[in-house]
């Protein structure tokens, strides 16, 4: 209800019966209304950021005990203009303060103004505060003071059009805080959001008919705890150790010892009738966060909390009996992860309910909509809430229906595996070994460098002949061409077996793995396109972030046993000029823009890659005015060009066949030529990195007689390709002095 437009003060908490007015996050307030009739509010007025109601004290208090959605409880004492900061001055000093609050007691002001002249928050509240303290210092010769997180009463004041109104927050901070969370982890939900989705998924009514629930990505346990509290009609606020009107003059200390009494009955009656609640995550950390909210909630026991991935998900025995819902908040890609990488995950969501929860409910919170409706199953209804300042979507699916699958795994024709029932044979434990030896091996490295892009096997047992790198949340599968005494059929169940394995060692879903076959490339099919899908993710790599693509070209952009290569190259960049030959996506470049370089020069043949290396520039914010691209074959370049560089990444592929050039460029043959040709650009004093790929490599013995050459080759072999150390070549190369 707005304030009446009058300049006299009207003292309104003197009635009989009072008006409250709760608050509550954008969204929520048909839910609140309905709260508040359930607690006994005869009188409710719904507005666009909470509900007014009218009682008496006890119903305030038993709204600050049991309101799920509210964020406040408000008792308005106060009404008048004030169009100037005398009218607020003024006003606020007509309302008597000894009545609420001790002479020498504390307080907080929270100060809110919207189309009014007052605008600015701080400098009304401290106007508000100004005017107690002086009737406090003019009455009793003392003070109050301030105190912003537990005072003895908190004052909000609102001012619409000039109409200031004086309310004491009976909540004293905001009731979403129960008293349980002890640690969020990642973008937790606030509790009053996630009682809300509750109550809107219809959990109060599945729970009453013995129905479980079930949170898959539980993150810190407030679906499973929130979901508890209302099947066990348990109070909200009963684990709050205080409130607003713990020590305002006027509270009733028996009302409150009654309705806490009344409270601790309903929920000694309520929890042991509690149906199955069960929380999965698969990051560790969230169970322990979940585990330690459980037990400060007093409800140890009588959850099941427990470490396991989506690719596990099924239902958990508890819940056999009878279909509940199944509630989901995965990232969206505001706080947590990012849009293009979540497609895949919601993908997965819908077969897993598809395939395990067929007649029960499921319900999804996320505010990126379009992810919501790649669940790929059919919605009852969407409700909109708001995470904060984020629109977000409840989308409630009913009626899904199991999906026959085939017998077996295969890739997708994107080159993705697919989560189909192939079962791997009892001979792929020998990789499954060997793929778990790994990660414990690589471990300590990747935690110490911040390591998620890597080589985790490739071909270490002769019969299992494929590399598998991760890319943060994502696994490509490159299978190498199985020589002709293989017999094919076997190469591809063996093939099989791997993909139907990985998703457990790797904790990913099953489609989060790209598969390429590899064979040895000739000629025009060095870097050729196989796809032409264009989807690309983002990862990361020390300071720098690239753009991945996983299903269109044989490589995905970025050369993993490159790593230190690159990095190499930021430490050295700094005031230089940088010239990166045969740049593909531009990496190389980025490393050295972040590292300080004074200008970068990036050339290859490709408008493709070039396109694709100034998006790796953009992305990590780098402005382009001193970083030129060029389109052209190097060896032509290089012929024409007079400029000279500080430092030169000079990395060719082992072989080559563009339209320019008559002629196929083999490294091992051409190399003697491309490094005096390019060593023309290299200032004196500069310093050039030359690299390669061809396993067999020998540098041409002359090299060293004309230049200064030092091998670097095990230098820059990261710990992931030390088991192949002659899949990398690496030399730094500079002018002789004279």
């Amino acid at each position: 209800m707005a304030p009446a437009k009058q300049t006299r003060f009207q003292s309104l908490f003197m009635e009989q019966r009072s008006r409250f007015f709760a608050t509550a996050p954008k969204g929520i307030e048909s839910l609140l209304n309905t709260e508040l009739k359930e607690i006994g509010a005869e009188w409710t007025q719904q507005t666009q950021s909470g509900v007014y109601f009218e009682g008496d004290l006890q119903l305030a208090y038993r709204a600050c005990l049991w309101l799920r959605t509210a964020n406040r409880v408000l008792m308005p004492i106060a009404s008048f203009e004030a169009k100037l900061p005398e009218n607020l001055y003024d006003g606020i000093k007509q309302i008597n303060w000894s009545d609420h609050l001790e002479p020498d007691g504390t307080l907080a002001v929270d100060f809110f103004s919207s189309r009014s002249r007052i605008e600015h928050s701080h400098f009304g509240a401290l106007k508000v505060k100004d005017a107690i303290v002086d009737q406090f210092r003019e009455q009793f010769d003392c003070r109050p003071s301030i105190d912003l997180f537990r005072p003895d009463i908190r004052i909000n004041l609102h001012i619409l059009k000039n109409q200031a109104t004086v309310s004491l927050d009976l909540s004293g901070e905001s009731l979403h805080k129960r008293g349980y969370r002890t640690e969020g982890g990642r973008a937790p939900l606030k509790e009053n959001l996630a009682a809300a989705i509750l109550l809107k998924a219809g959990w109060k009514e599945i729970a009453g008919q013995g129905g479980g629930l079930m949170d898959p990505m539980c993150g810190s346990g407030t679906f499973p705890i929130e979901a508890a509290l209302i099947a066990a009609d348990s109070a909200p606020g009963l684990l709050r150790d205080y409130f607003g009107f713990f020590k305002w003059k006027q509270h009733d200390q028996q009302i409150w010892d009654e309705l806490l009494a009344e409270a601790e009955e309903r929920e000694s009656v309520g929890i042991s009738n509690l149906p199955p609640i069960i929380g999965y995550d698969a990051d560790p950390k969230a169970i322990r966060n979940s585990v330690a909210n459980l037990e400060k909630a007093g409800l140890s026991g009588f959850i099941h909390f427990e470490k396991r991935s989506l690719s596990e998900l099924t239902p958990h025995p508890k819940t056999r009996e009878k279909p509940g819902i199944v509630i989901l908040n995965p990232p969206y890609g505001e706080r947590m992860g990012r849009q293009h990488e979540l497609r895949s995950l919601y993908r997965q969501l819908g077969e897993k309910l598809r395939q395990e929860f067929p007649g029960w409910h499921a319900s999804l919170f996320t505010g990126n909509i379009p992810l919501g409706k790649d669940v790929g199953l059919p919605f009852s209804q969407t409700d909109t809430f708001y995470n904060g300042t984020i629109e977000c979507r409840l989308f409630t699916f009913t009626g899904f229906k199991k999906k026959p699958v085939d017998p077996k795994r295969s890739p997708s024709p994107d080159n993705r595996v697919t989560p189909q029932n192939w079962t791997a044979g009892p001979e792929i434990e020998g990789f499954t070994n060997r793929l778990q030896k790994n990660l414990k091996r690589l471990k300590k490295w990747r935690l110490a460098e911040n390591i998620d892009c890597f080589r985790v096997y490739d071909h270490d047992l002769p019969e299992y002949a494929v590399a598998v790198d991760i890319y943060h949340d994502w696994i490509q599968v490159q299978e190498y061409q199985a020589p002709s005494t293989i017999d094919p059929d076997l190469a591809h169940s063996r093939l099989n077996d791997i993909l139907s394995v990985l998703p457990d060692i790797l904790n990913v879903p099953a489609e989060n793995i790209f598969l390429k076959v590899r064979d040895r490339q000739k000629g025009k099919s060095q870097y050729q396109r196989i796809r032409s899908e264009q989807v690309f993710f983002e990862v990361e790599e020390g300071r720098c972030r690239f753009h991945i693509n996983l299903t269109d070209y044989l490589d995905t952009g970025l050369f993993l046993d490159h790593r230190l290569t690159r990095q190499m190259i930021g430490a050295m960049a700094a005031g230089k000029r940088f010239l990166n030959l045969f740049a593909y996506t531009g990496t190389a470049t980025v490393h050295a823009a972040m590292g300080g370089a004074l200008s970068t020069m990036s050339v290859d043949s490709s408008q493709t890659y070039l396109d694709w290396a100034r998006r790796n520039l953009l992305l990590n914010q780098i402005k382009p005015d001193r970083h030129l691209f060029e389109r052209e074959d190097c060896l032509n370049w290089l012929k024409q060009t007079d400029s000279k560089y500080d430092l030169i990444f000079l990395d060719p592929p082992t072989f080559s066949n563009t339209k320019s050039t008559k002629s196929i460029f083999d490294v091992q043959r051409d190399h003697p030529f491309l490094i005096r040709l390019t060593a023309r650009c290299l200032s004196r004093g500069g310093t050039l990195i030359f690299s390669n790929n061809l396993r067999g490599f020998k540098l041409d013995e002359q090299i060293p007689v004309t230049y200064q050459v030092k091998d670097i080759s095990l230098e820059t072999l990261p710990p992931d390709f030390q088991r192949r150390p002659n899949i990398h070549h690496c030399w730094m190369i500079s002018h002789k002095h004279p």
